[in-house]
């Protein structure tokens, strides 16, 4: 046997011990409908309360570290799972606010059927989110996006107007075992996260992933509280099971998120995990002149100071106004990427600016600490491959390829207080813009690279690049 089988988490005899365990909600549902003596019955209100909240509350958690991750990369398959938590947070919420006593004395249809609603909605984003959606399909996904959440916070609160104002068609009493509505809303719920566990197996299986696997064990464990949710009766033990199996489903992938590395925590998920996209960027190298001197000289209390002085100064004026992403701070080496979306096509005009930013403003902190050092700054321009690196332990989405290496030894080259652009960027910028340095012999290079000075007289142009 090889050390990839050895290693698979979708081993036989853990695959079928975790399919065992899955069905076992299942199988405890029919047991308790085929002895309806053993269905107890236990009124609550404090318990179902809390119970919802708390997983209303996980999914809350999850949607907003999906949510935050699908933003930074810009993957359509993270952002829907994130939409797909969003729903079941907010319709759970509903159903909390169901609890008597809470809200109204009485239930309603609209909090009644709000979990069952919620977890169809998740369930189509699940679907959606295991299919293909490389290229032009994710592109339109994130473009989307913004319509998308939109969309979903105004069901949101017309469900909740028109159950709280007992309006058409929510203005019936509590909705009972087996009655149209939940059969209605359980029976497509259950056919799409079957869809969807087929989809996630597939990638589990290509990813090797359990973060994935774990998705894959919540959509069942959803599946089964939906079924749960069109035959039980209210406080028996099937009515009980199906929020227990809401608050485990959501736990489960909590858990191996939070195993995951923190930085790229759902990298697994990543459209372009498994074939990492090529791009063509402008890459930022900003280091200080003299660091170490300075570091050997002075306490780190004073170094640490001196450094947060000037990145509190330099991050805002790359990002803020041009967009620039922040890939990476390595001490006093800035590393920032235009265009890593390919939303930037003047990314060239950016970095240079951007480049520019940097200097000016923190010449403003070097002249209130005229013993600090000085930032060189090197722009270059090609292609590169974002993707993962590393694995458990320490995960990083970055890019990689020559031209950060060309910009890295620009860097070093670049007079203190000024900005070296490579000879792509220096092709793409209005020709008064730099003053040619000749082809420099780079450190670690064979063939000499074309290099420009960006003048530092220039002024902001009237008509900047916008920040995406």
């Amino acid at each position: 046997m090889t050390a990839a089988r050895r290693a698979s988490p979708l081993a036989v005899p853990a695959a079928v011990t975790v399919a065992l365990i899955l069905a076992a909600p299942l199988v405890g549902l029919l047991v308790l409908l085929a002895l309806p003596e053993l269905d107890v019955v236990w009124e609550h209100d404090p318990a179902h309360f809390w119970l919802v909240l708390a997983a209303a509350a996980v999914s809350g958690a999850l949607s907003s570290a999906t949510g935050n991750a699908a933003r930074r990369r810009g993957d359509p398959r993270v952002f829907l799972v994130s939409l797909g938590f969003v729903s079941a947070a907010a319709f759970l919420g509903l159903h909390a606010l169901a609890t008597p006593g809470v809200l109204m004395d009485g239930g309603n249809a609209g909090f009644a059927t709000a979990t069952p609603v919620g977890l169809l909605i998740a369930a189509a984003c699940a679907v959606a989110s295991g299919g293909d959606l490389t290229g032009d399909r994710g592109a339109r996904v994130i473009a989307a996006s913004g319509l998308l959440r939109g969309a979903l916070v105004v069901v949101c609160a017309v469900w909740a107007g028109l159950s709280l104002t007992r309006t058409w068609p929510l203005d019936g009493g509590p909705v009972g075992r087996g009655e149209g509505p939940l059969v209605l809303i359980a029976v497509p719920g259950v056919l799409l996260f079957a869809v969807a566990v087929i989809r996630y197996v597939a990638l589990a299986t290509r990813r090797r992933s359990r973060l994935v696997l774990s998705l894959v064990a919540a959509f069942v464990l959803l599946a089964e509280a939906l079924v749960a949710v069109a035959v039980s009766r209210a406080w028996h033990a099937t009515w009980w099971e199906w929020h227990v199996l809401m608050l485990a489903a959501f736990g489960l992938v909590a858990h191996h998120a939070r195993r995951e590395w923190h930085e790229e925590r759902f990298s697994d998920l990543y459209v372009g995990e498994a074939a990492p996209a090529s791009q063509e960027v402008t890459v930022l190298f900003a280091d200080l002149a003299g660091f170490t001197a300075f570091s050997e000289a002075h306490t780190p209390e004073e170094v640490s100071r001196m450094l947060n002085a000037y990145f509190a100064a330099a991050i805002p004026s790359v990002m803020g106004r041009y967009g620039g992403e922040v890939d990476r701070i390595i001490g006093d080496e800035l590393f920032v990427v235009f265009n890593r979306r390919g939303d930037q096509p003047d990314h060239a005009r950016r970095g240079a600016l951007a480049g520019l930013a940097l200097q000016r403003e923190t010449a403003r902190v070097a002249a209130r600490h005229p013993a600090w050092p000085r930032f060189r700054v090197g722009v270059n321009t090609g292609p590169v491959l974002l993707t993962v690196l590393g694995t458990r332990g320490g995960r990083t989405h970055t890019a990689v390829g020559d031209p950060i290496n060309v910009a890295a030894r620009l860097q070093a080259l670049a007079p203190v207080g000024g900005v070296a652009v490579g000879g792509a960027t220096a092709a793409r910028l209005p020709g008064d813009w730099t003053t040619p340095l000749g082809d420099l012999a780079l450190r670690g290079r064979r063939d000499r690279v074309p290099a420009h000075l960006l003048r530092d007289d220039l002024t902001e142009p009237a008509d900047p690049p916008a920040a995406p």
